[in-house]
Formats: C-alpha cells, structure tokens, sequence
C-alpha cells in the first residue's frame, strides 16, 4: 500500500492510501473507488465516486518521492510513501539520506549583485538566495535544502571567491 500525504493550496491536508494494482483506497480514511483515463500526456480524467476530476500532472521530483499536481484548477503538493518508507521511519532510518546543508559557498568567483534574503528567512529547496555576476553572466543562487538562514557572510557590491562561504542555514 502506498500512503500519500497532499497539501492543497489553501494549506488543507489530507491523506491517502492506495492499494497497489486497486482502483479503491482511502482518504482520511473513507473508502472511495476510482477510475482514470490519459488524456495527453501529464493529464488524466478522473472518476472518484461518479464525480469528473480533471488532473495535470504540473511537476514530478522523483528522489523526493514529490509531485505538484492541478486537480480542477487548485495546485497540490504530493508526498508518497510506501512500505519501505514507513519501515525506515519505523526503524529510525528515514533521516539518513537527508543531507543537512549547513553551509552554502560561492560556486565561482563573482560579484554580489543582489541578496534575496535575510537572517531569520525560511528557504525551500530552490529558492532563489542571491544574483552573483561571474563572466559578465548573472547567475541566482538558489539553495540546495530547506531550512532557515541563520548567517549572511557576505553584501551586496562584495566580490567573492570561488569556494567563499556565502551563508550559513540553521
């Protein structure tokens, strides 16, 4: 079985669990039936309980096990876990891919053109952290993990070295 945890937009959550190879599951756990058809590719029409759901499928990250999906125009975000999962967080386990970034450095030797961010600030993965010119290029810097800025070593109009600590996450 596999275990979907979704947040919608409006930051509502609900979870669901799919049997594998089933067209029946749960959500918070009330049993619902499903069918679906491919539309094109990355949009299917959907059938749970003779109601019409149209799905895009907008984004897929497949080593975080995360999908971005548009079901009748509202974006959710989908968490899946399967039975492998669940026995690692069981064990104590489920941390240990996570690579905690406590530092991020310049990737090249450049000018600081423009900071994002501010001490304090909650980043995701991908966030746009600062604009570093190198080459007559500007380049965004954008952050390896999530987490939380707990230093900024450098200002706007500094240049930096290849390899020189830029910021520090919490």
């Amino acid at each position: 079985m596999n275990s979907i945890k979704v947040v919608g937009e409006n930051k509502k959550e609900f979870t669901i669990d799919i049997e594998k190879n089933s067209n029946s599951g749960l959500i918070n756990n009330e049993k619902f039936e499903w069918d679906v058809i491919k539309v094109k590719e990355n949009v299917f029409h959907v059938l749970k309980n003779n109601k019409s759901y149209n799905v895009e499928v907008l984004s897929i990250n497949k080593e975080d096990k995360l999908f971005f999906i548009k079901v009748n125009g509202i974006k959710y975000k989908f968490t899946i876990k399967d039975k492998y999962d669940e026995l690692l967080h069981t064990l104590g386990m489920d941390n240990l891919v996570n690579n905690k970034v406590a530092e991020l450095k310049a990737p090249m030797p450049g000018l600081i053109l423009g900071i994002s961010v501010t001490i304090g600030d909650t980043v995701s993965k991908g966030d746009t952290l600062l604009i570093l010119e190198a080459m007559k290029m500007e380049n965004s810097i954008k952050s390896p993990t999530d987490g939380v800025i707990k230093n900024i070593a450098v200002k706007k109009g500094e240049t930096v070295e290849k390899n020189q600590v830029i910021l520090n996450f919490l």
